[in-house]
């Protein structure tokens, strides 16, 4: 039975991130799966982030602190150093989970057992319109799946569960702000089967704040990915075309500083 209910480390990374804190920890806190542990990293904050943290009186919770301030990607790194569970997920502050998320993951898991790499859909809430929309409306193959997602990319981080054996001799790139997430699943991919629930287990909250809206980082750190891959992707028959499109199109979007 021990087995069957593998610890899940829970990470989130936390700037200043007190606005929607509770919301995402109390969709950690009651998932109906019970075995996790939450590291949470603080990256700096010098808000009341870490007040409302140690509010909850809750074991599996794990609080640290970084020395300095680092890029986000580094903190990922650094907060997944010190879990201990199987599987690693990712939800970060201003984001939450559908209470299931965790249980339905695992039960797919416990009947797969070749998965090590599980992502679902999500609704994307738009904070200002107090709207949400359904992320992927495209049907979505199991398996190598590289090219699909180099053609139109739909992995939300916070849908993910990960087997920590693959993230012994790879870490996300930690110069990247922004891209690190598809830098390290693309090249996850390659290797490794990618396992897909239809079903939306996460909400992602669509604001002014989201880091994804800083065009010109995205835009940089996109053309920096296509320089360093562009030769392996090619040796792989794999394709950039569409990667290339999307760059091209967020430069049009600096240029005339529509964000």
């Amino acid at each position: 039975m021990k087995n069957k209910k593998p610890l899940i480390s829970v990470i989130m990374n936390c700037y200043n991130g007190e606005k929607y804190l509770k919301k995402s920890i109390n969709s950690i806190i009651n998932q109906s799966y019970k075995n996790w542990e939450l590291i949470f990293w603080d990256n700096k904050s010098t808000d009341d982030s870490k007040k409302i943290l140690l509010n909850y009186n809750d074991k599996r919770i794990k609080y640290y602190k970084s020395k300095n301030f680092v890029n986000l990607y580094e903190a990922r790194n650094l907060a997944i150093s010190k879990s201990k569970g199987k599987f690693i997920c990712f939800l970060d502050v201003d984001d939450w989970w559908i209470r299931k998320k965790l249980e339905i993951q695992v039960n797919f898991i416990n009947n797969n057992k070749k998965v090590n790499f599980l992502y679902s859909n999500l609704f994307i809430y738009n904070e200002k319109k107090r709207t949400k929309y359904l992320y992927i409306n495209h049907k979505i193959p199991n398996g190598k799946i590289t090219q699909i997602l180099l053609n139109k990319y739909r992995i939300g981080i916070l849908t993910v569960i990960i087997n920590r054996k693959l993230f012994k001799n790879k870490k996300f790139n930690k110069s990247f702000n922004i891209i690190g997430d598809f830098d390290f699943f693309i090249s996850l991919s390659v290797k490794e089967n990618f396992f897909y629930l239809d079903e939306p287990l996460a909400y992602y909250r669509e604001h002014i704040r989201n880091y994804s809206k800083k065009i010109n980082i995205y835009a940089e750190e996109l053309k920096r990915w296509i320089n360093i891959n562009s030769l392996k992707m090619t040796r792989l028959n794999l394709s950039l075309t569409k990667i290339k499109i999307q760059y091209f199109k967020l430069k049009l979007k600096k240029s005339i500083n529509f964000f």
